[in-house]
């Protein structure tokens, strides 16, 4: 594994909780239907995260990916990968409204913890903010970050931008995608199947481990085959 190159990259996973279990922290009930079936009216109620709360996943957030997109209760899903086989080093499940640059901090400081020290980490432009950007530098390493046009942010600057590892680094980074796709479709977090970070943090886990496994068995037969 390299022990030099990596990415950061996070998404969402769907918590195991319906939209109908998101309901007012306070107790008060919502507006009646008129049409005399004792139905429940929720057109022109706003529901946020600070008024509701999931009382099948109280650690659920209502989340969208991005606009157009359905919210939904889910849990943050965030993976530290190396680049040149594309391992997943880490996967972390945090609270749905935590920004993915805190939760990237998080995971290199889990990695540091094991004696890995990234040389350089790819991400996308979420990962485009100032304190993220000092953060790695203090830490000498260096911000391959896909860069916000006409946002200007000390340490992230045409120097890093315009070298050939920056560049590789941009394209090796898109294979993080894989891991969310596998995890999702095979290993079985579209949605997760427990109710809480800690559980849903230990499927991922495992889901991850999988993912290795059959990573390192096609890399190993690849090397064999040549």
């Amino acid at each position: 594994m390299s022990s030099d190159h990596f990415t950061v990259d996070g998404t969402l996973i769907e918590a195991w909780a319906s939209f109908k279990s998101f309901k007012r922290k306070d107790g008060e009930p919502p507006t009646p239907g008129s049409d005399g079936g004792g139905m429940v009216d929720f057109k022109g109620e706003k529901r946020s995260n600070a008024t509701h709360q999931s009382t099948t996943d109280p650690e659920a957030k209502l989340m969208r990916k991005g606009n157009g997109q359905p919210a939904k209760l889910s849990h943050g899903g965030h993976v530290l990968m190396e680049n040149r086989h594309g391992l997943c080093v880490d996967v972390l499940i945090t609270d749905a409204t935590q920004a993915e640059h805190q939760a990237a901090r998080m995971l290199l400081a889990r990695a540091r913890r094991r004696r890995i020290h990234p040389k350089t980490v790819g991400a996308d432009k979420g990962y485009h903010v100032k304190d993220f950007v000092a953060h790695l530098r203090q830490h000498a390493i260096r911000p391959h970050i896909a860069r916000i046009d006409g946002r200007k942010t000390p340490g992230l600057d045409g120097r890093t931008t315009c070298t050939e590892g920056y560049r590789i680094s941009q394209r090796k980074r898109k294979r993080v995608e894989e891991i969310f796709g596998w995890m999702k479709t095979v290993g079985g977090l579209r949605k997760s199947r427990f109710i809480g970070q800690a559980k849903t943090q230990m499927a991922a886990f495992i889901s991850a481990a999988a993912y290795n496994l059959l990573r390192i068995a096609k890399l190993t037969q690849a090397g064999a085959t040549r």
